[in-house]
């Protein structure tokens, strides 16, 4: 694994933005979606030592090959658990067993091992158009910007709050927007007595080996959906995301990686990790770093925070999910707004391709499902189909999109 960039030196002073940037995207993976963990958990019927294995093995599993990836790469390389996954063993874990679902946990992961061996799907991600990339994300992550104004008719003197300080802080020192909104967040949630730490107490997950078993049907019902699922829903949009951003990185050493971490920590209840996308938006951008040499910092410390998170199980998750939606929602939505920003700039750049981008922002903001396949892959199908007939051909190999491109000065203050 190697990155272009050339590192500046690291100084003390250059952590608080990534840290607190891998903070936040910890808090948003948590406080947003890891219930359906538990839902899944509740469905399979599994014991409260299981599913803080669970817990533990995703968790630690998230931190390590996240840490590592970033620390090798030098470059914000954010894993999470498959979101999409989670929500598909909701209703898979009802009628597989629990052992046949760890066996196929272990196919899936193994598959990507060898994927990510073979270099094909690397090539693939080289072949999308820059304008096209950056409409699948912008389309991915409009729902999270609309949600951070949304949540205003649920919660308006919260919502109003964090609002009203993120432009404040914009207007005085754009670097600590979100760091501010955070802070402020929290402190007002400890005030209103809407989050109370009081009775929680700190323990120790222990893992449960569970011995895998493997059976045609979960091959075919688990497996190979959650392969498909994870690498369209998941690799994808998360390797674009890095490509909008400016970085470089090989998908091939990121899918080994994570495909080997999956298939260690199957036995132990861990569905499946991979590159993560809308988490990773919040660290590869400039509100992380305004230096994008420093902002692996962001994927470390994320890390960090998901192996403190996976060393105390349940007690911490709990932590995370017991913050208000609405402020969960509107945190996630601001953090990303320059982001979205940018991407809308650079998928309407180029000229030749802006109308298919266009239509990818469109495709991917309406999120079509089609046999159990979630938006970002159509949507991507869709504006490819697009540039392919309004350009004659797809690129042979198309040139990434830059980090902040002088033409754009809207970049500037993105995330």
């Amino acid at each position: 694994m190697s990155s272009t960039r050339t590192p500046s030196p690291l100084r003390l002073q250059d952590l608080l933005h990534p840290v607190v940037a891998g903070l936040i995207s910890v808090i948003v993976n948590y406080g947003g979606t890891f219930i359906l963990v538990f839902q899944a958990a509740k469905v399979a019927g599994l014991s409260p030592d299981l599913t803080a294995s669970w817990v533990w093995s995703v968790s630690i599993g998230v931190g390590v090959t996240g840490l590592l990836l970033s620390w090798v790469s030098r470059e914000p390389i954010i894993t999470a658990w498959s979101t999409p996954a989670a929500a598909f063993l909701i209703v898979a874990l009802a009628t597989t067993p629990y052992a046949e679902a760890v066996g196929a946990y272990m196919v899936s992961a193994v598959a990507f091992v060898l994927l990510g061996v073979s270099g094909y799907f690397e090539k693939a991600v080289r072949l999308i158009p820059p304008g096209v990339a950056a409409g699948l994300l912008g389309g991915i992550l409009l729902q999270f910007g609309i949600g951070a104004f949304a949540s205003m008719s649920v919660d308006p003197l919260l919502v109003g709050l964090l609002i009203g300080a993120y432009i404040v802080f914009k207007r005085l020192s754009a670097r600590y927007a979100v760091v501010g909104i955070l802070v402020l967040g929290l402190v007002y949630l400890v005030m209103q007595g809407r989050v109370d730490f009081a009775g929680l107490s700190l323990e120790f997950a222990t893992p449960v080996f569970t011995r895998p078993e493997f059976s045609l049907n979960a091959l075919l019902s688990v497996a190979l959906p959650l392969f498909l699922i994870t690498l369209t829903g998941q690799y994808m949009p998360g390797m674009l995301v890095l490509r909008n951003d400016g970085f470089r990185t090989s998908a091939n050493p990121i899918l080994g990686i994570t495909g080997l971490g999956s298939l260690l920590m199957a036995p132990f209840g861990s569905h499946a990790f991979n590159i993560a996308a809308i988490t990773a938006a919040i660290c590869t951008g400039k509100e992380a770093s305004e230096d994008p040499s420093k902002r692996w910092v962001a994927g470390v410390a994320a890390g960090i925070f998901y192996i403190l998170v996976g060393i105390f199980g349940v007690t911490l998750a709990a932590v995370f999910m017991a913050f208000p939606a609405t402020f969960i929602t509107t945190l996630a939505g601001l953090a990303l707004l320059g982001t979205i920003g940018g991407s809308l700039a650079n998928a309407m750049l180029d000229a030749k391709a802006r109308e298919a981008s266009l239509i990818t922002f469109l495709a991917c903001a309406a999120n079509i499902t089609l046999l159990g396949i979630g938006g970002a892959f159509w949507g991507l199908v869709i504006g490819l189909v697009a540039y392919a007939v309004l350009n004659g051909r797809l690129p042979r190999r198309a040139k990434a999109v830059q980090a902040e491109p002088a033409a754009v000065p809207t970049k500037g203050a993105t995330n």
